[in-house]
């Protein structure tokens, strides 16, 4: 880590900051701040932590969790939340100032930013073994090989589905393998007379994550974004708005927009995330969860969603020893488990995680699936270059399916602006 280069590229920081939006995957969560404390110097015996959920204030009990894991360790926490956008630039202010907080949960795109601002510690310097976390959603903290946070959990997408829909159109969930199989499903469910299918594909970074499945699964890489298989993937979409298997209106749909959709009854099926699942429990009607499908066969890589424990840069470096007891804490298999219960749901990072919450929620099954086969946004050492990545490939896609241009014409533009932007 280059901790001398950080006055130097906090320029560079603060600009890709800007390229990231709010969390695709707790697009839901509101998103009011909290005040501001001024990092690690909140006095004496006082830890700062910072954290993206304004919606848990002091009594709530993701706030006693962090309390408590203060206690264990000795000191006494104090915690300011921000929503997710704020809290990436409150942290490249507080970095440029000297005064970064003791730990901070950030976005999991956000964390190859901050690192490779120089203001992260590593976990090896740090002194944490993050091998017992699953290697495909550690990536996303990863940075030229190396690993600058933990994820406290993760969620990701699937197809939920309205099961009564799908009985009267004759569809077996079961039955959908690959994309051939899916499109037989759409096309009976909108001969029933019902609505197929809803997603997100607004110009945001919502729509990018929607996309990425698809897009990933048909073998696309993000390095290629007017590939074979990349055209593939927007050819899918386009198709559907054409056969009226989707609405046009998916062009402007968020994903709460997108659910609000598929709420209403009318929809057989809708690709949203695991933080649904308390929704779709009270909708009015019976519904299930399928993978998305990969183009061959196979689930899809999904990408995934939540946040990651970091260690920011301290001058006081002794400092370390009580944030490293609050840090495990907070990581233990039964902490992870208790972060995913009480987000409602984060899937725990760890295999063994993973089966203690099936033991207390079985139902979880088919996200502990999906996030086994998930991917980070920035892995594949993407870094800094996803967001710009991005929002080529929204762009791309609000062309295609608007009709302005084809998925192949909307995809070769899209390459071109993201290897400008990029550099490479």
């Amino acid at each position: 880590m280059n901790r001398t280069s950080f006055s130097a590229r906090a320029a560079v920081f603060g600009t890709a900051i800007l390229g990231l939006s709010t969390l695709a995957a707790c697009a839901s969560a509101p998103v009011s701040g909290g005040a501001a404390s001024t990092g690690a110097t909140a006095g004496a015996g006082a830890y700062t932590w910072w954290d993206p959920y304004p919606q848990h204030d002091a009594s709530s009990a993701w706030a006693k969790r962090v309390e408590a894991c203060g206690k264990q360790a000795g000191v006494t926490i104090k915690r300011t939340a921000y929503d997710t956008t704020a809290l990436t630039n409150q942290a490249l202010l507080a970095g440029q100032e000297g005064n970064a907080p003791d730990v901070i949960l950030l976005d999991n795109p956000a964390v190859s930013t901050l690192a490779d601002a120089g203001m992260l510690a590593t976990m090896d310097e740090f002194g944490l073994d993050a091998s017992r976390f699953d290697k495909n959603l550690i990536a996303a903290g990863e940075l030229d090989g190396k690993t600058y946070g933990i994820p406290i959990g993760a969620n990701t997408l699937a197809l939920y589905y309205n099961k009564k829909i799908l009985d009267d159109a004759g569809v077996d969930p079961a039955s959908i393998k690959d994309w051939d199989s899916l499109n037989a499903a759409l096309k009976k469910v909108k001969a029933a007379g019902k609505k197929a299918i809803t997603f997100a594909a607004i110009g945001t970074e919502e729509g990018s994550f929607q996309f990425l499945p698809w897009f990933w699964g048909a073998g696309a890489q993000l390095t290629q974004l007017d590939s074979p298989q990349a055209v593939e993937a927007l050819d899918l979409w386009n198709s559907w708005l054409k056969d009226g298997l989707a609405p046009n209106s998916v062009i402007s749909n968020s994903q709460n927009t997108t659910w609000e959709e598929f709420l209403t009854g009318e929809f057989g099926f809708a690709e949203n995330g695991t933080w649904q699942i308390n929704s779709a429990a009270k909708a009015d009607f019976p519904t299930g969860v399928v993978q998305i499908p990969a183009k061959a066969g196979g689930n899809a890589p999904t990408p995934t969603g939540g946040e990651f424990i970091t260690v920011p840069v301290q001058k006081d470096t002794q400092r370390y020893t009580a944030t490293k007891k609050i840090v495990e804490c907070m990581t233990t298999p039964e902490g992870l488990v208790e972060t995913g219960t009480t987000f409602a749901y984060y899937i725990p990072s760890t295999a063994e995680g993973q089966q203690a919450i099936l033991a207390k929620e079985p139902g979880l099954k088919p996200w502990v699936e999906a996030v086994r086969t998930a991917k980070g946004r920035t892995s594949d050492n993407l870094g800094t270059k996803y967001p710009k990545i991005s929002e080529a490939m929204w762009t791309a896609v609000q062309k295609a399916l608007s009709g302005s241009a084809s998925p192949a014409d909307a995809l070769k533009e899209a390459q071109a602006q993201a290897k400008q932007a990029t550099g490479s």
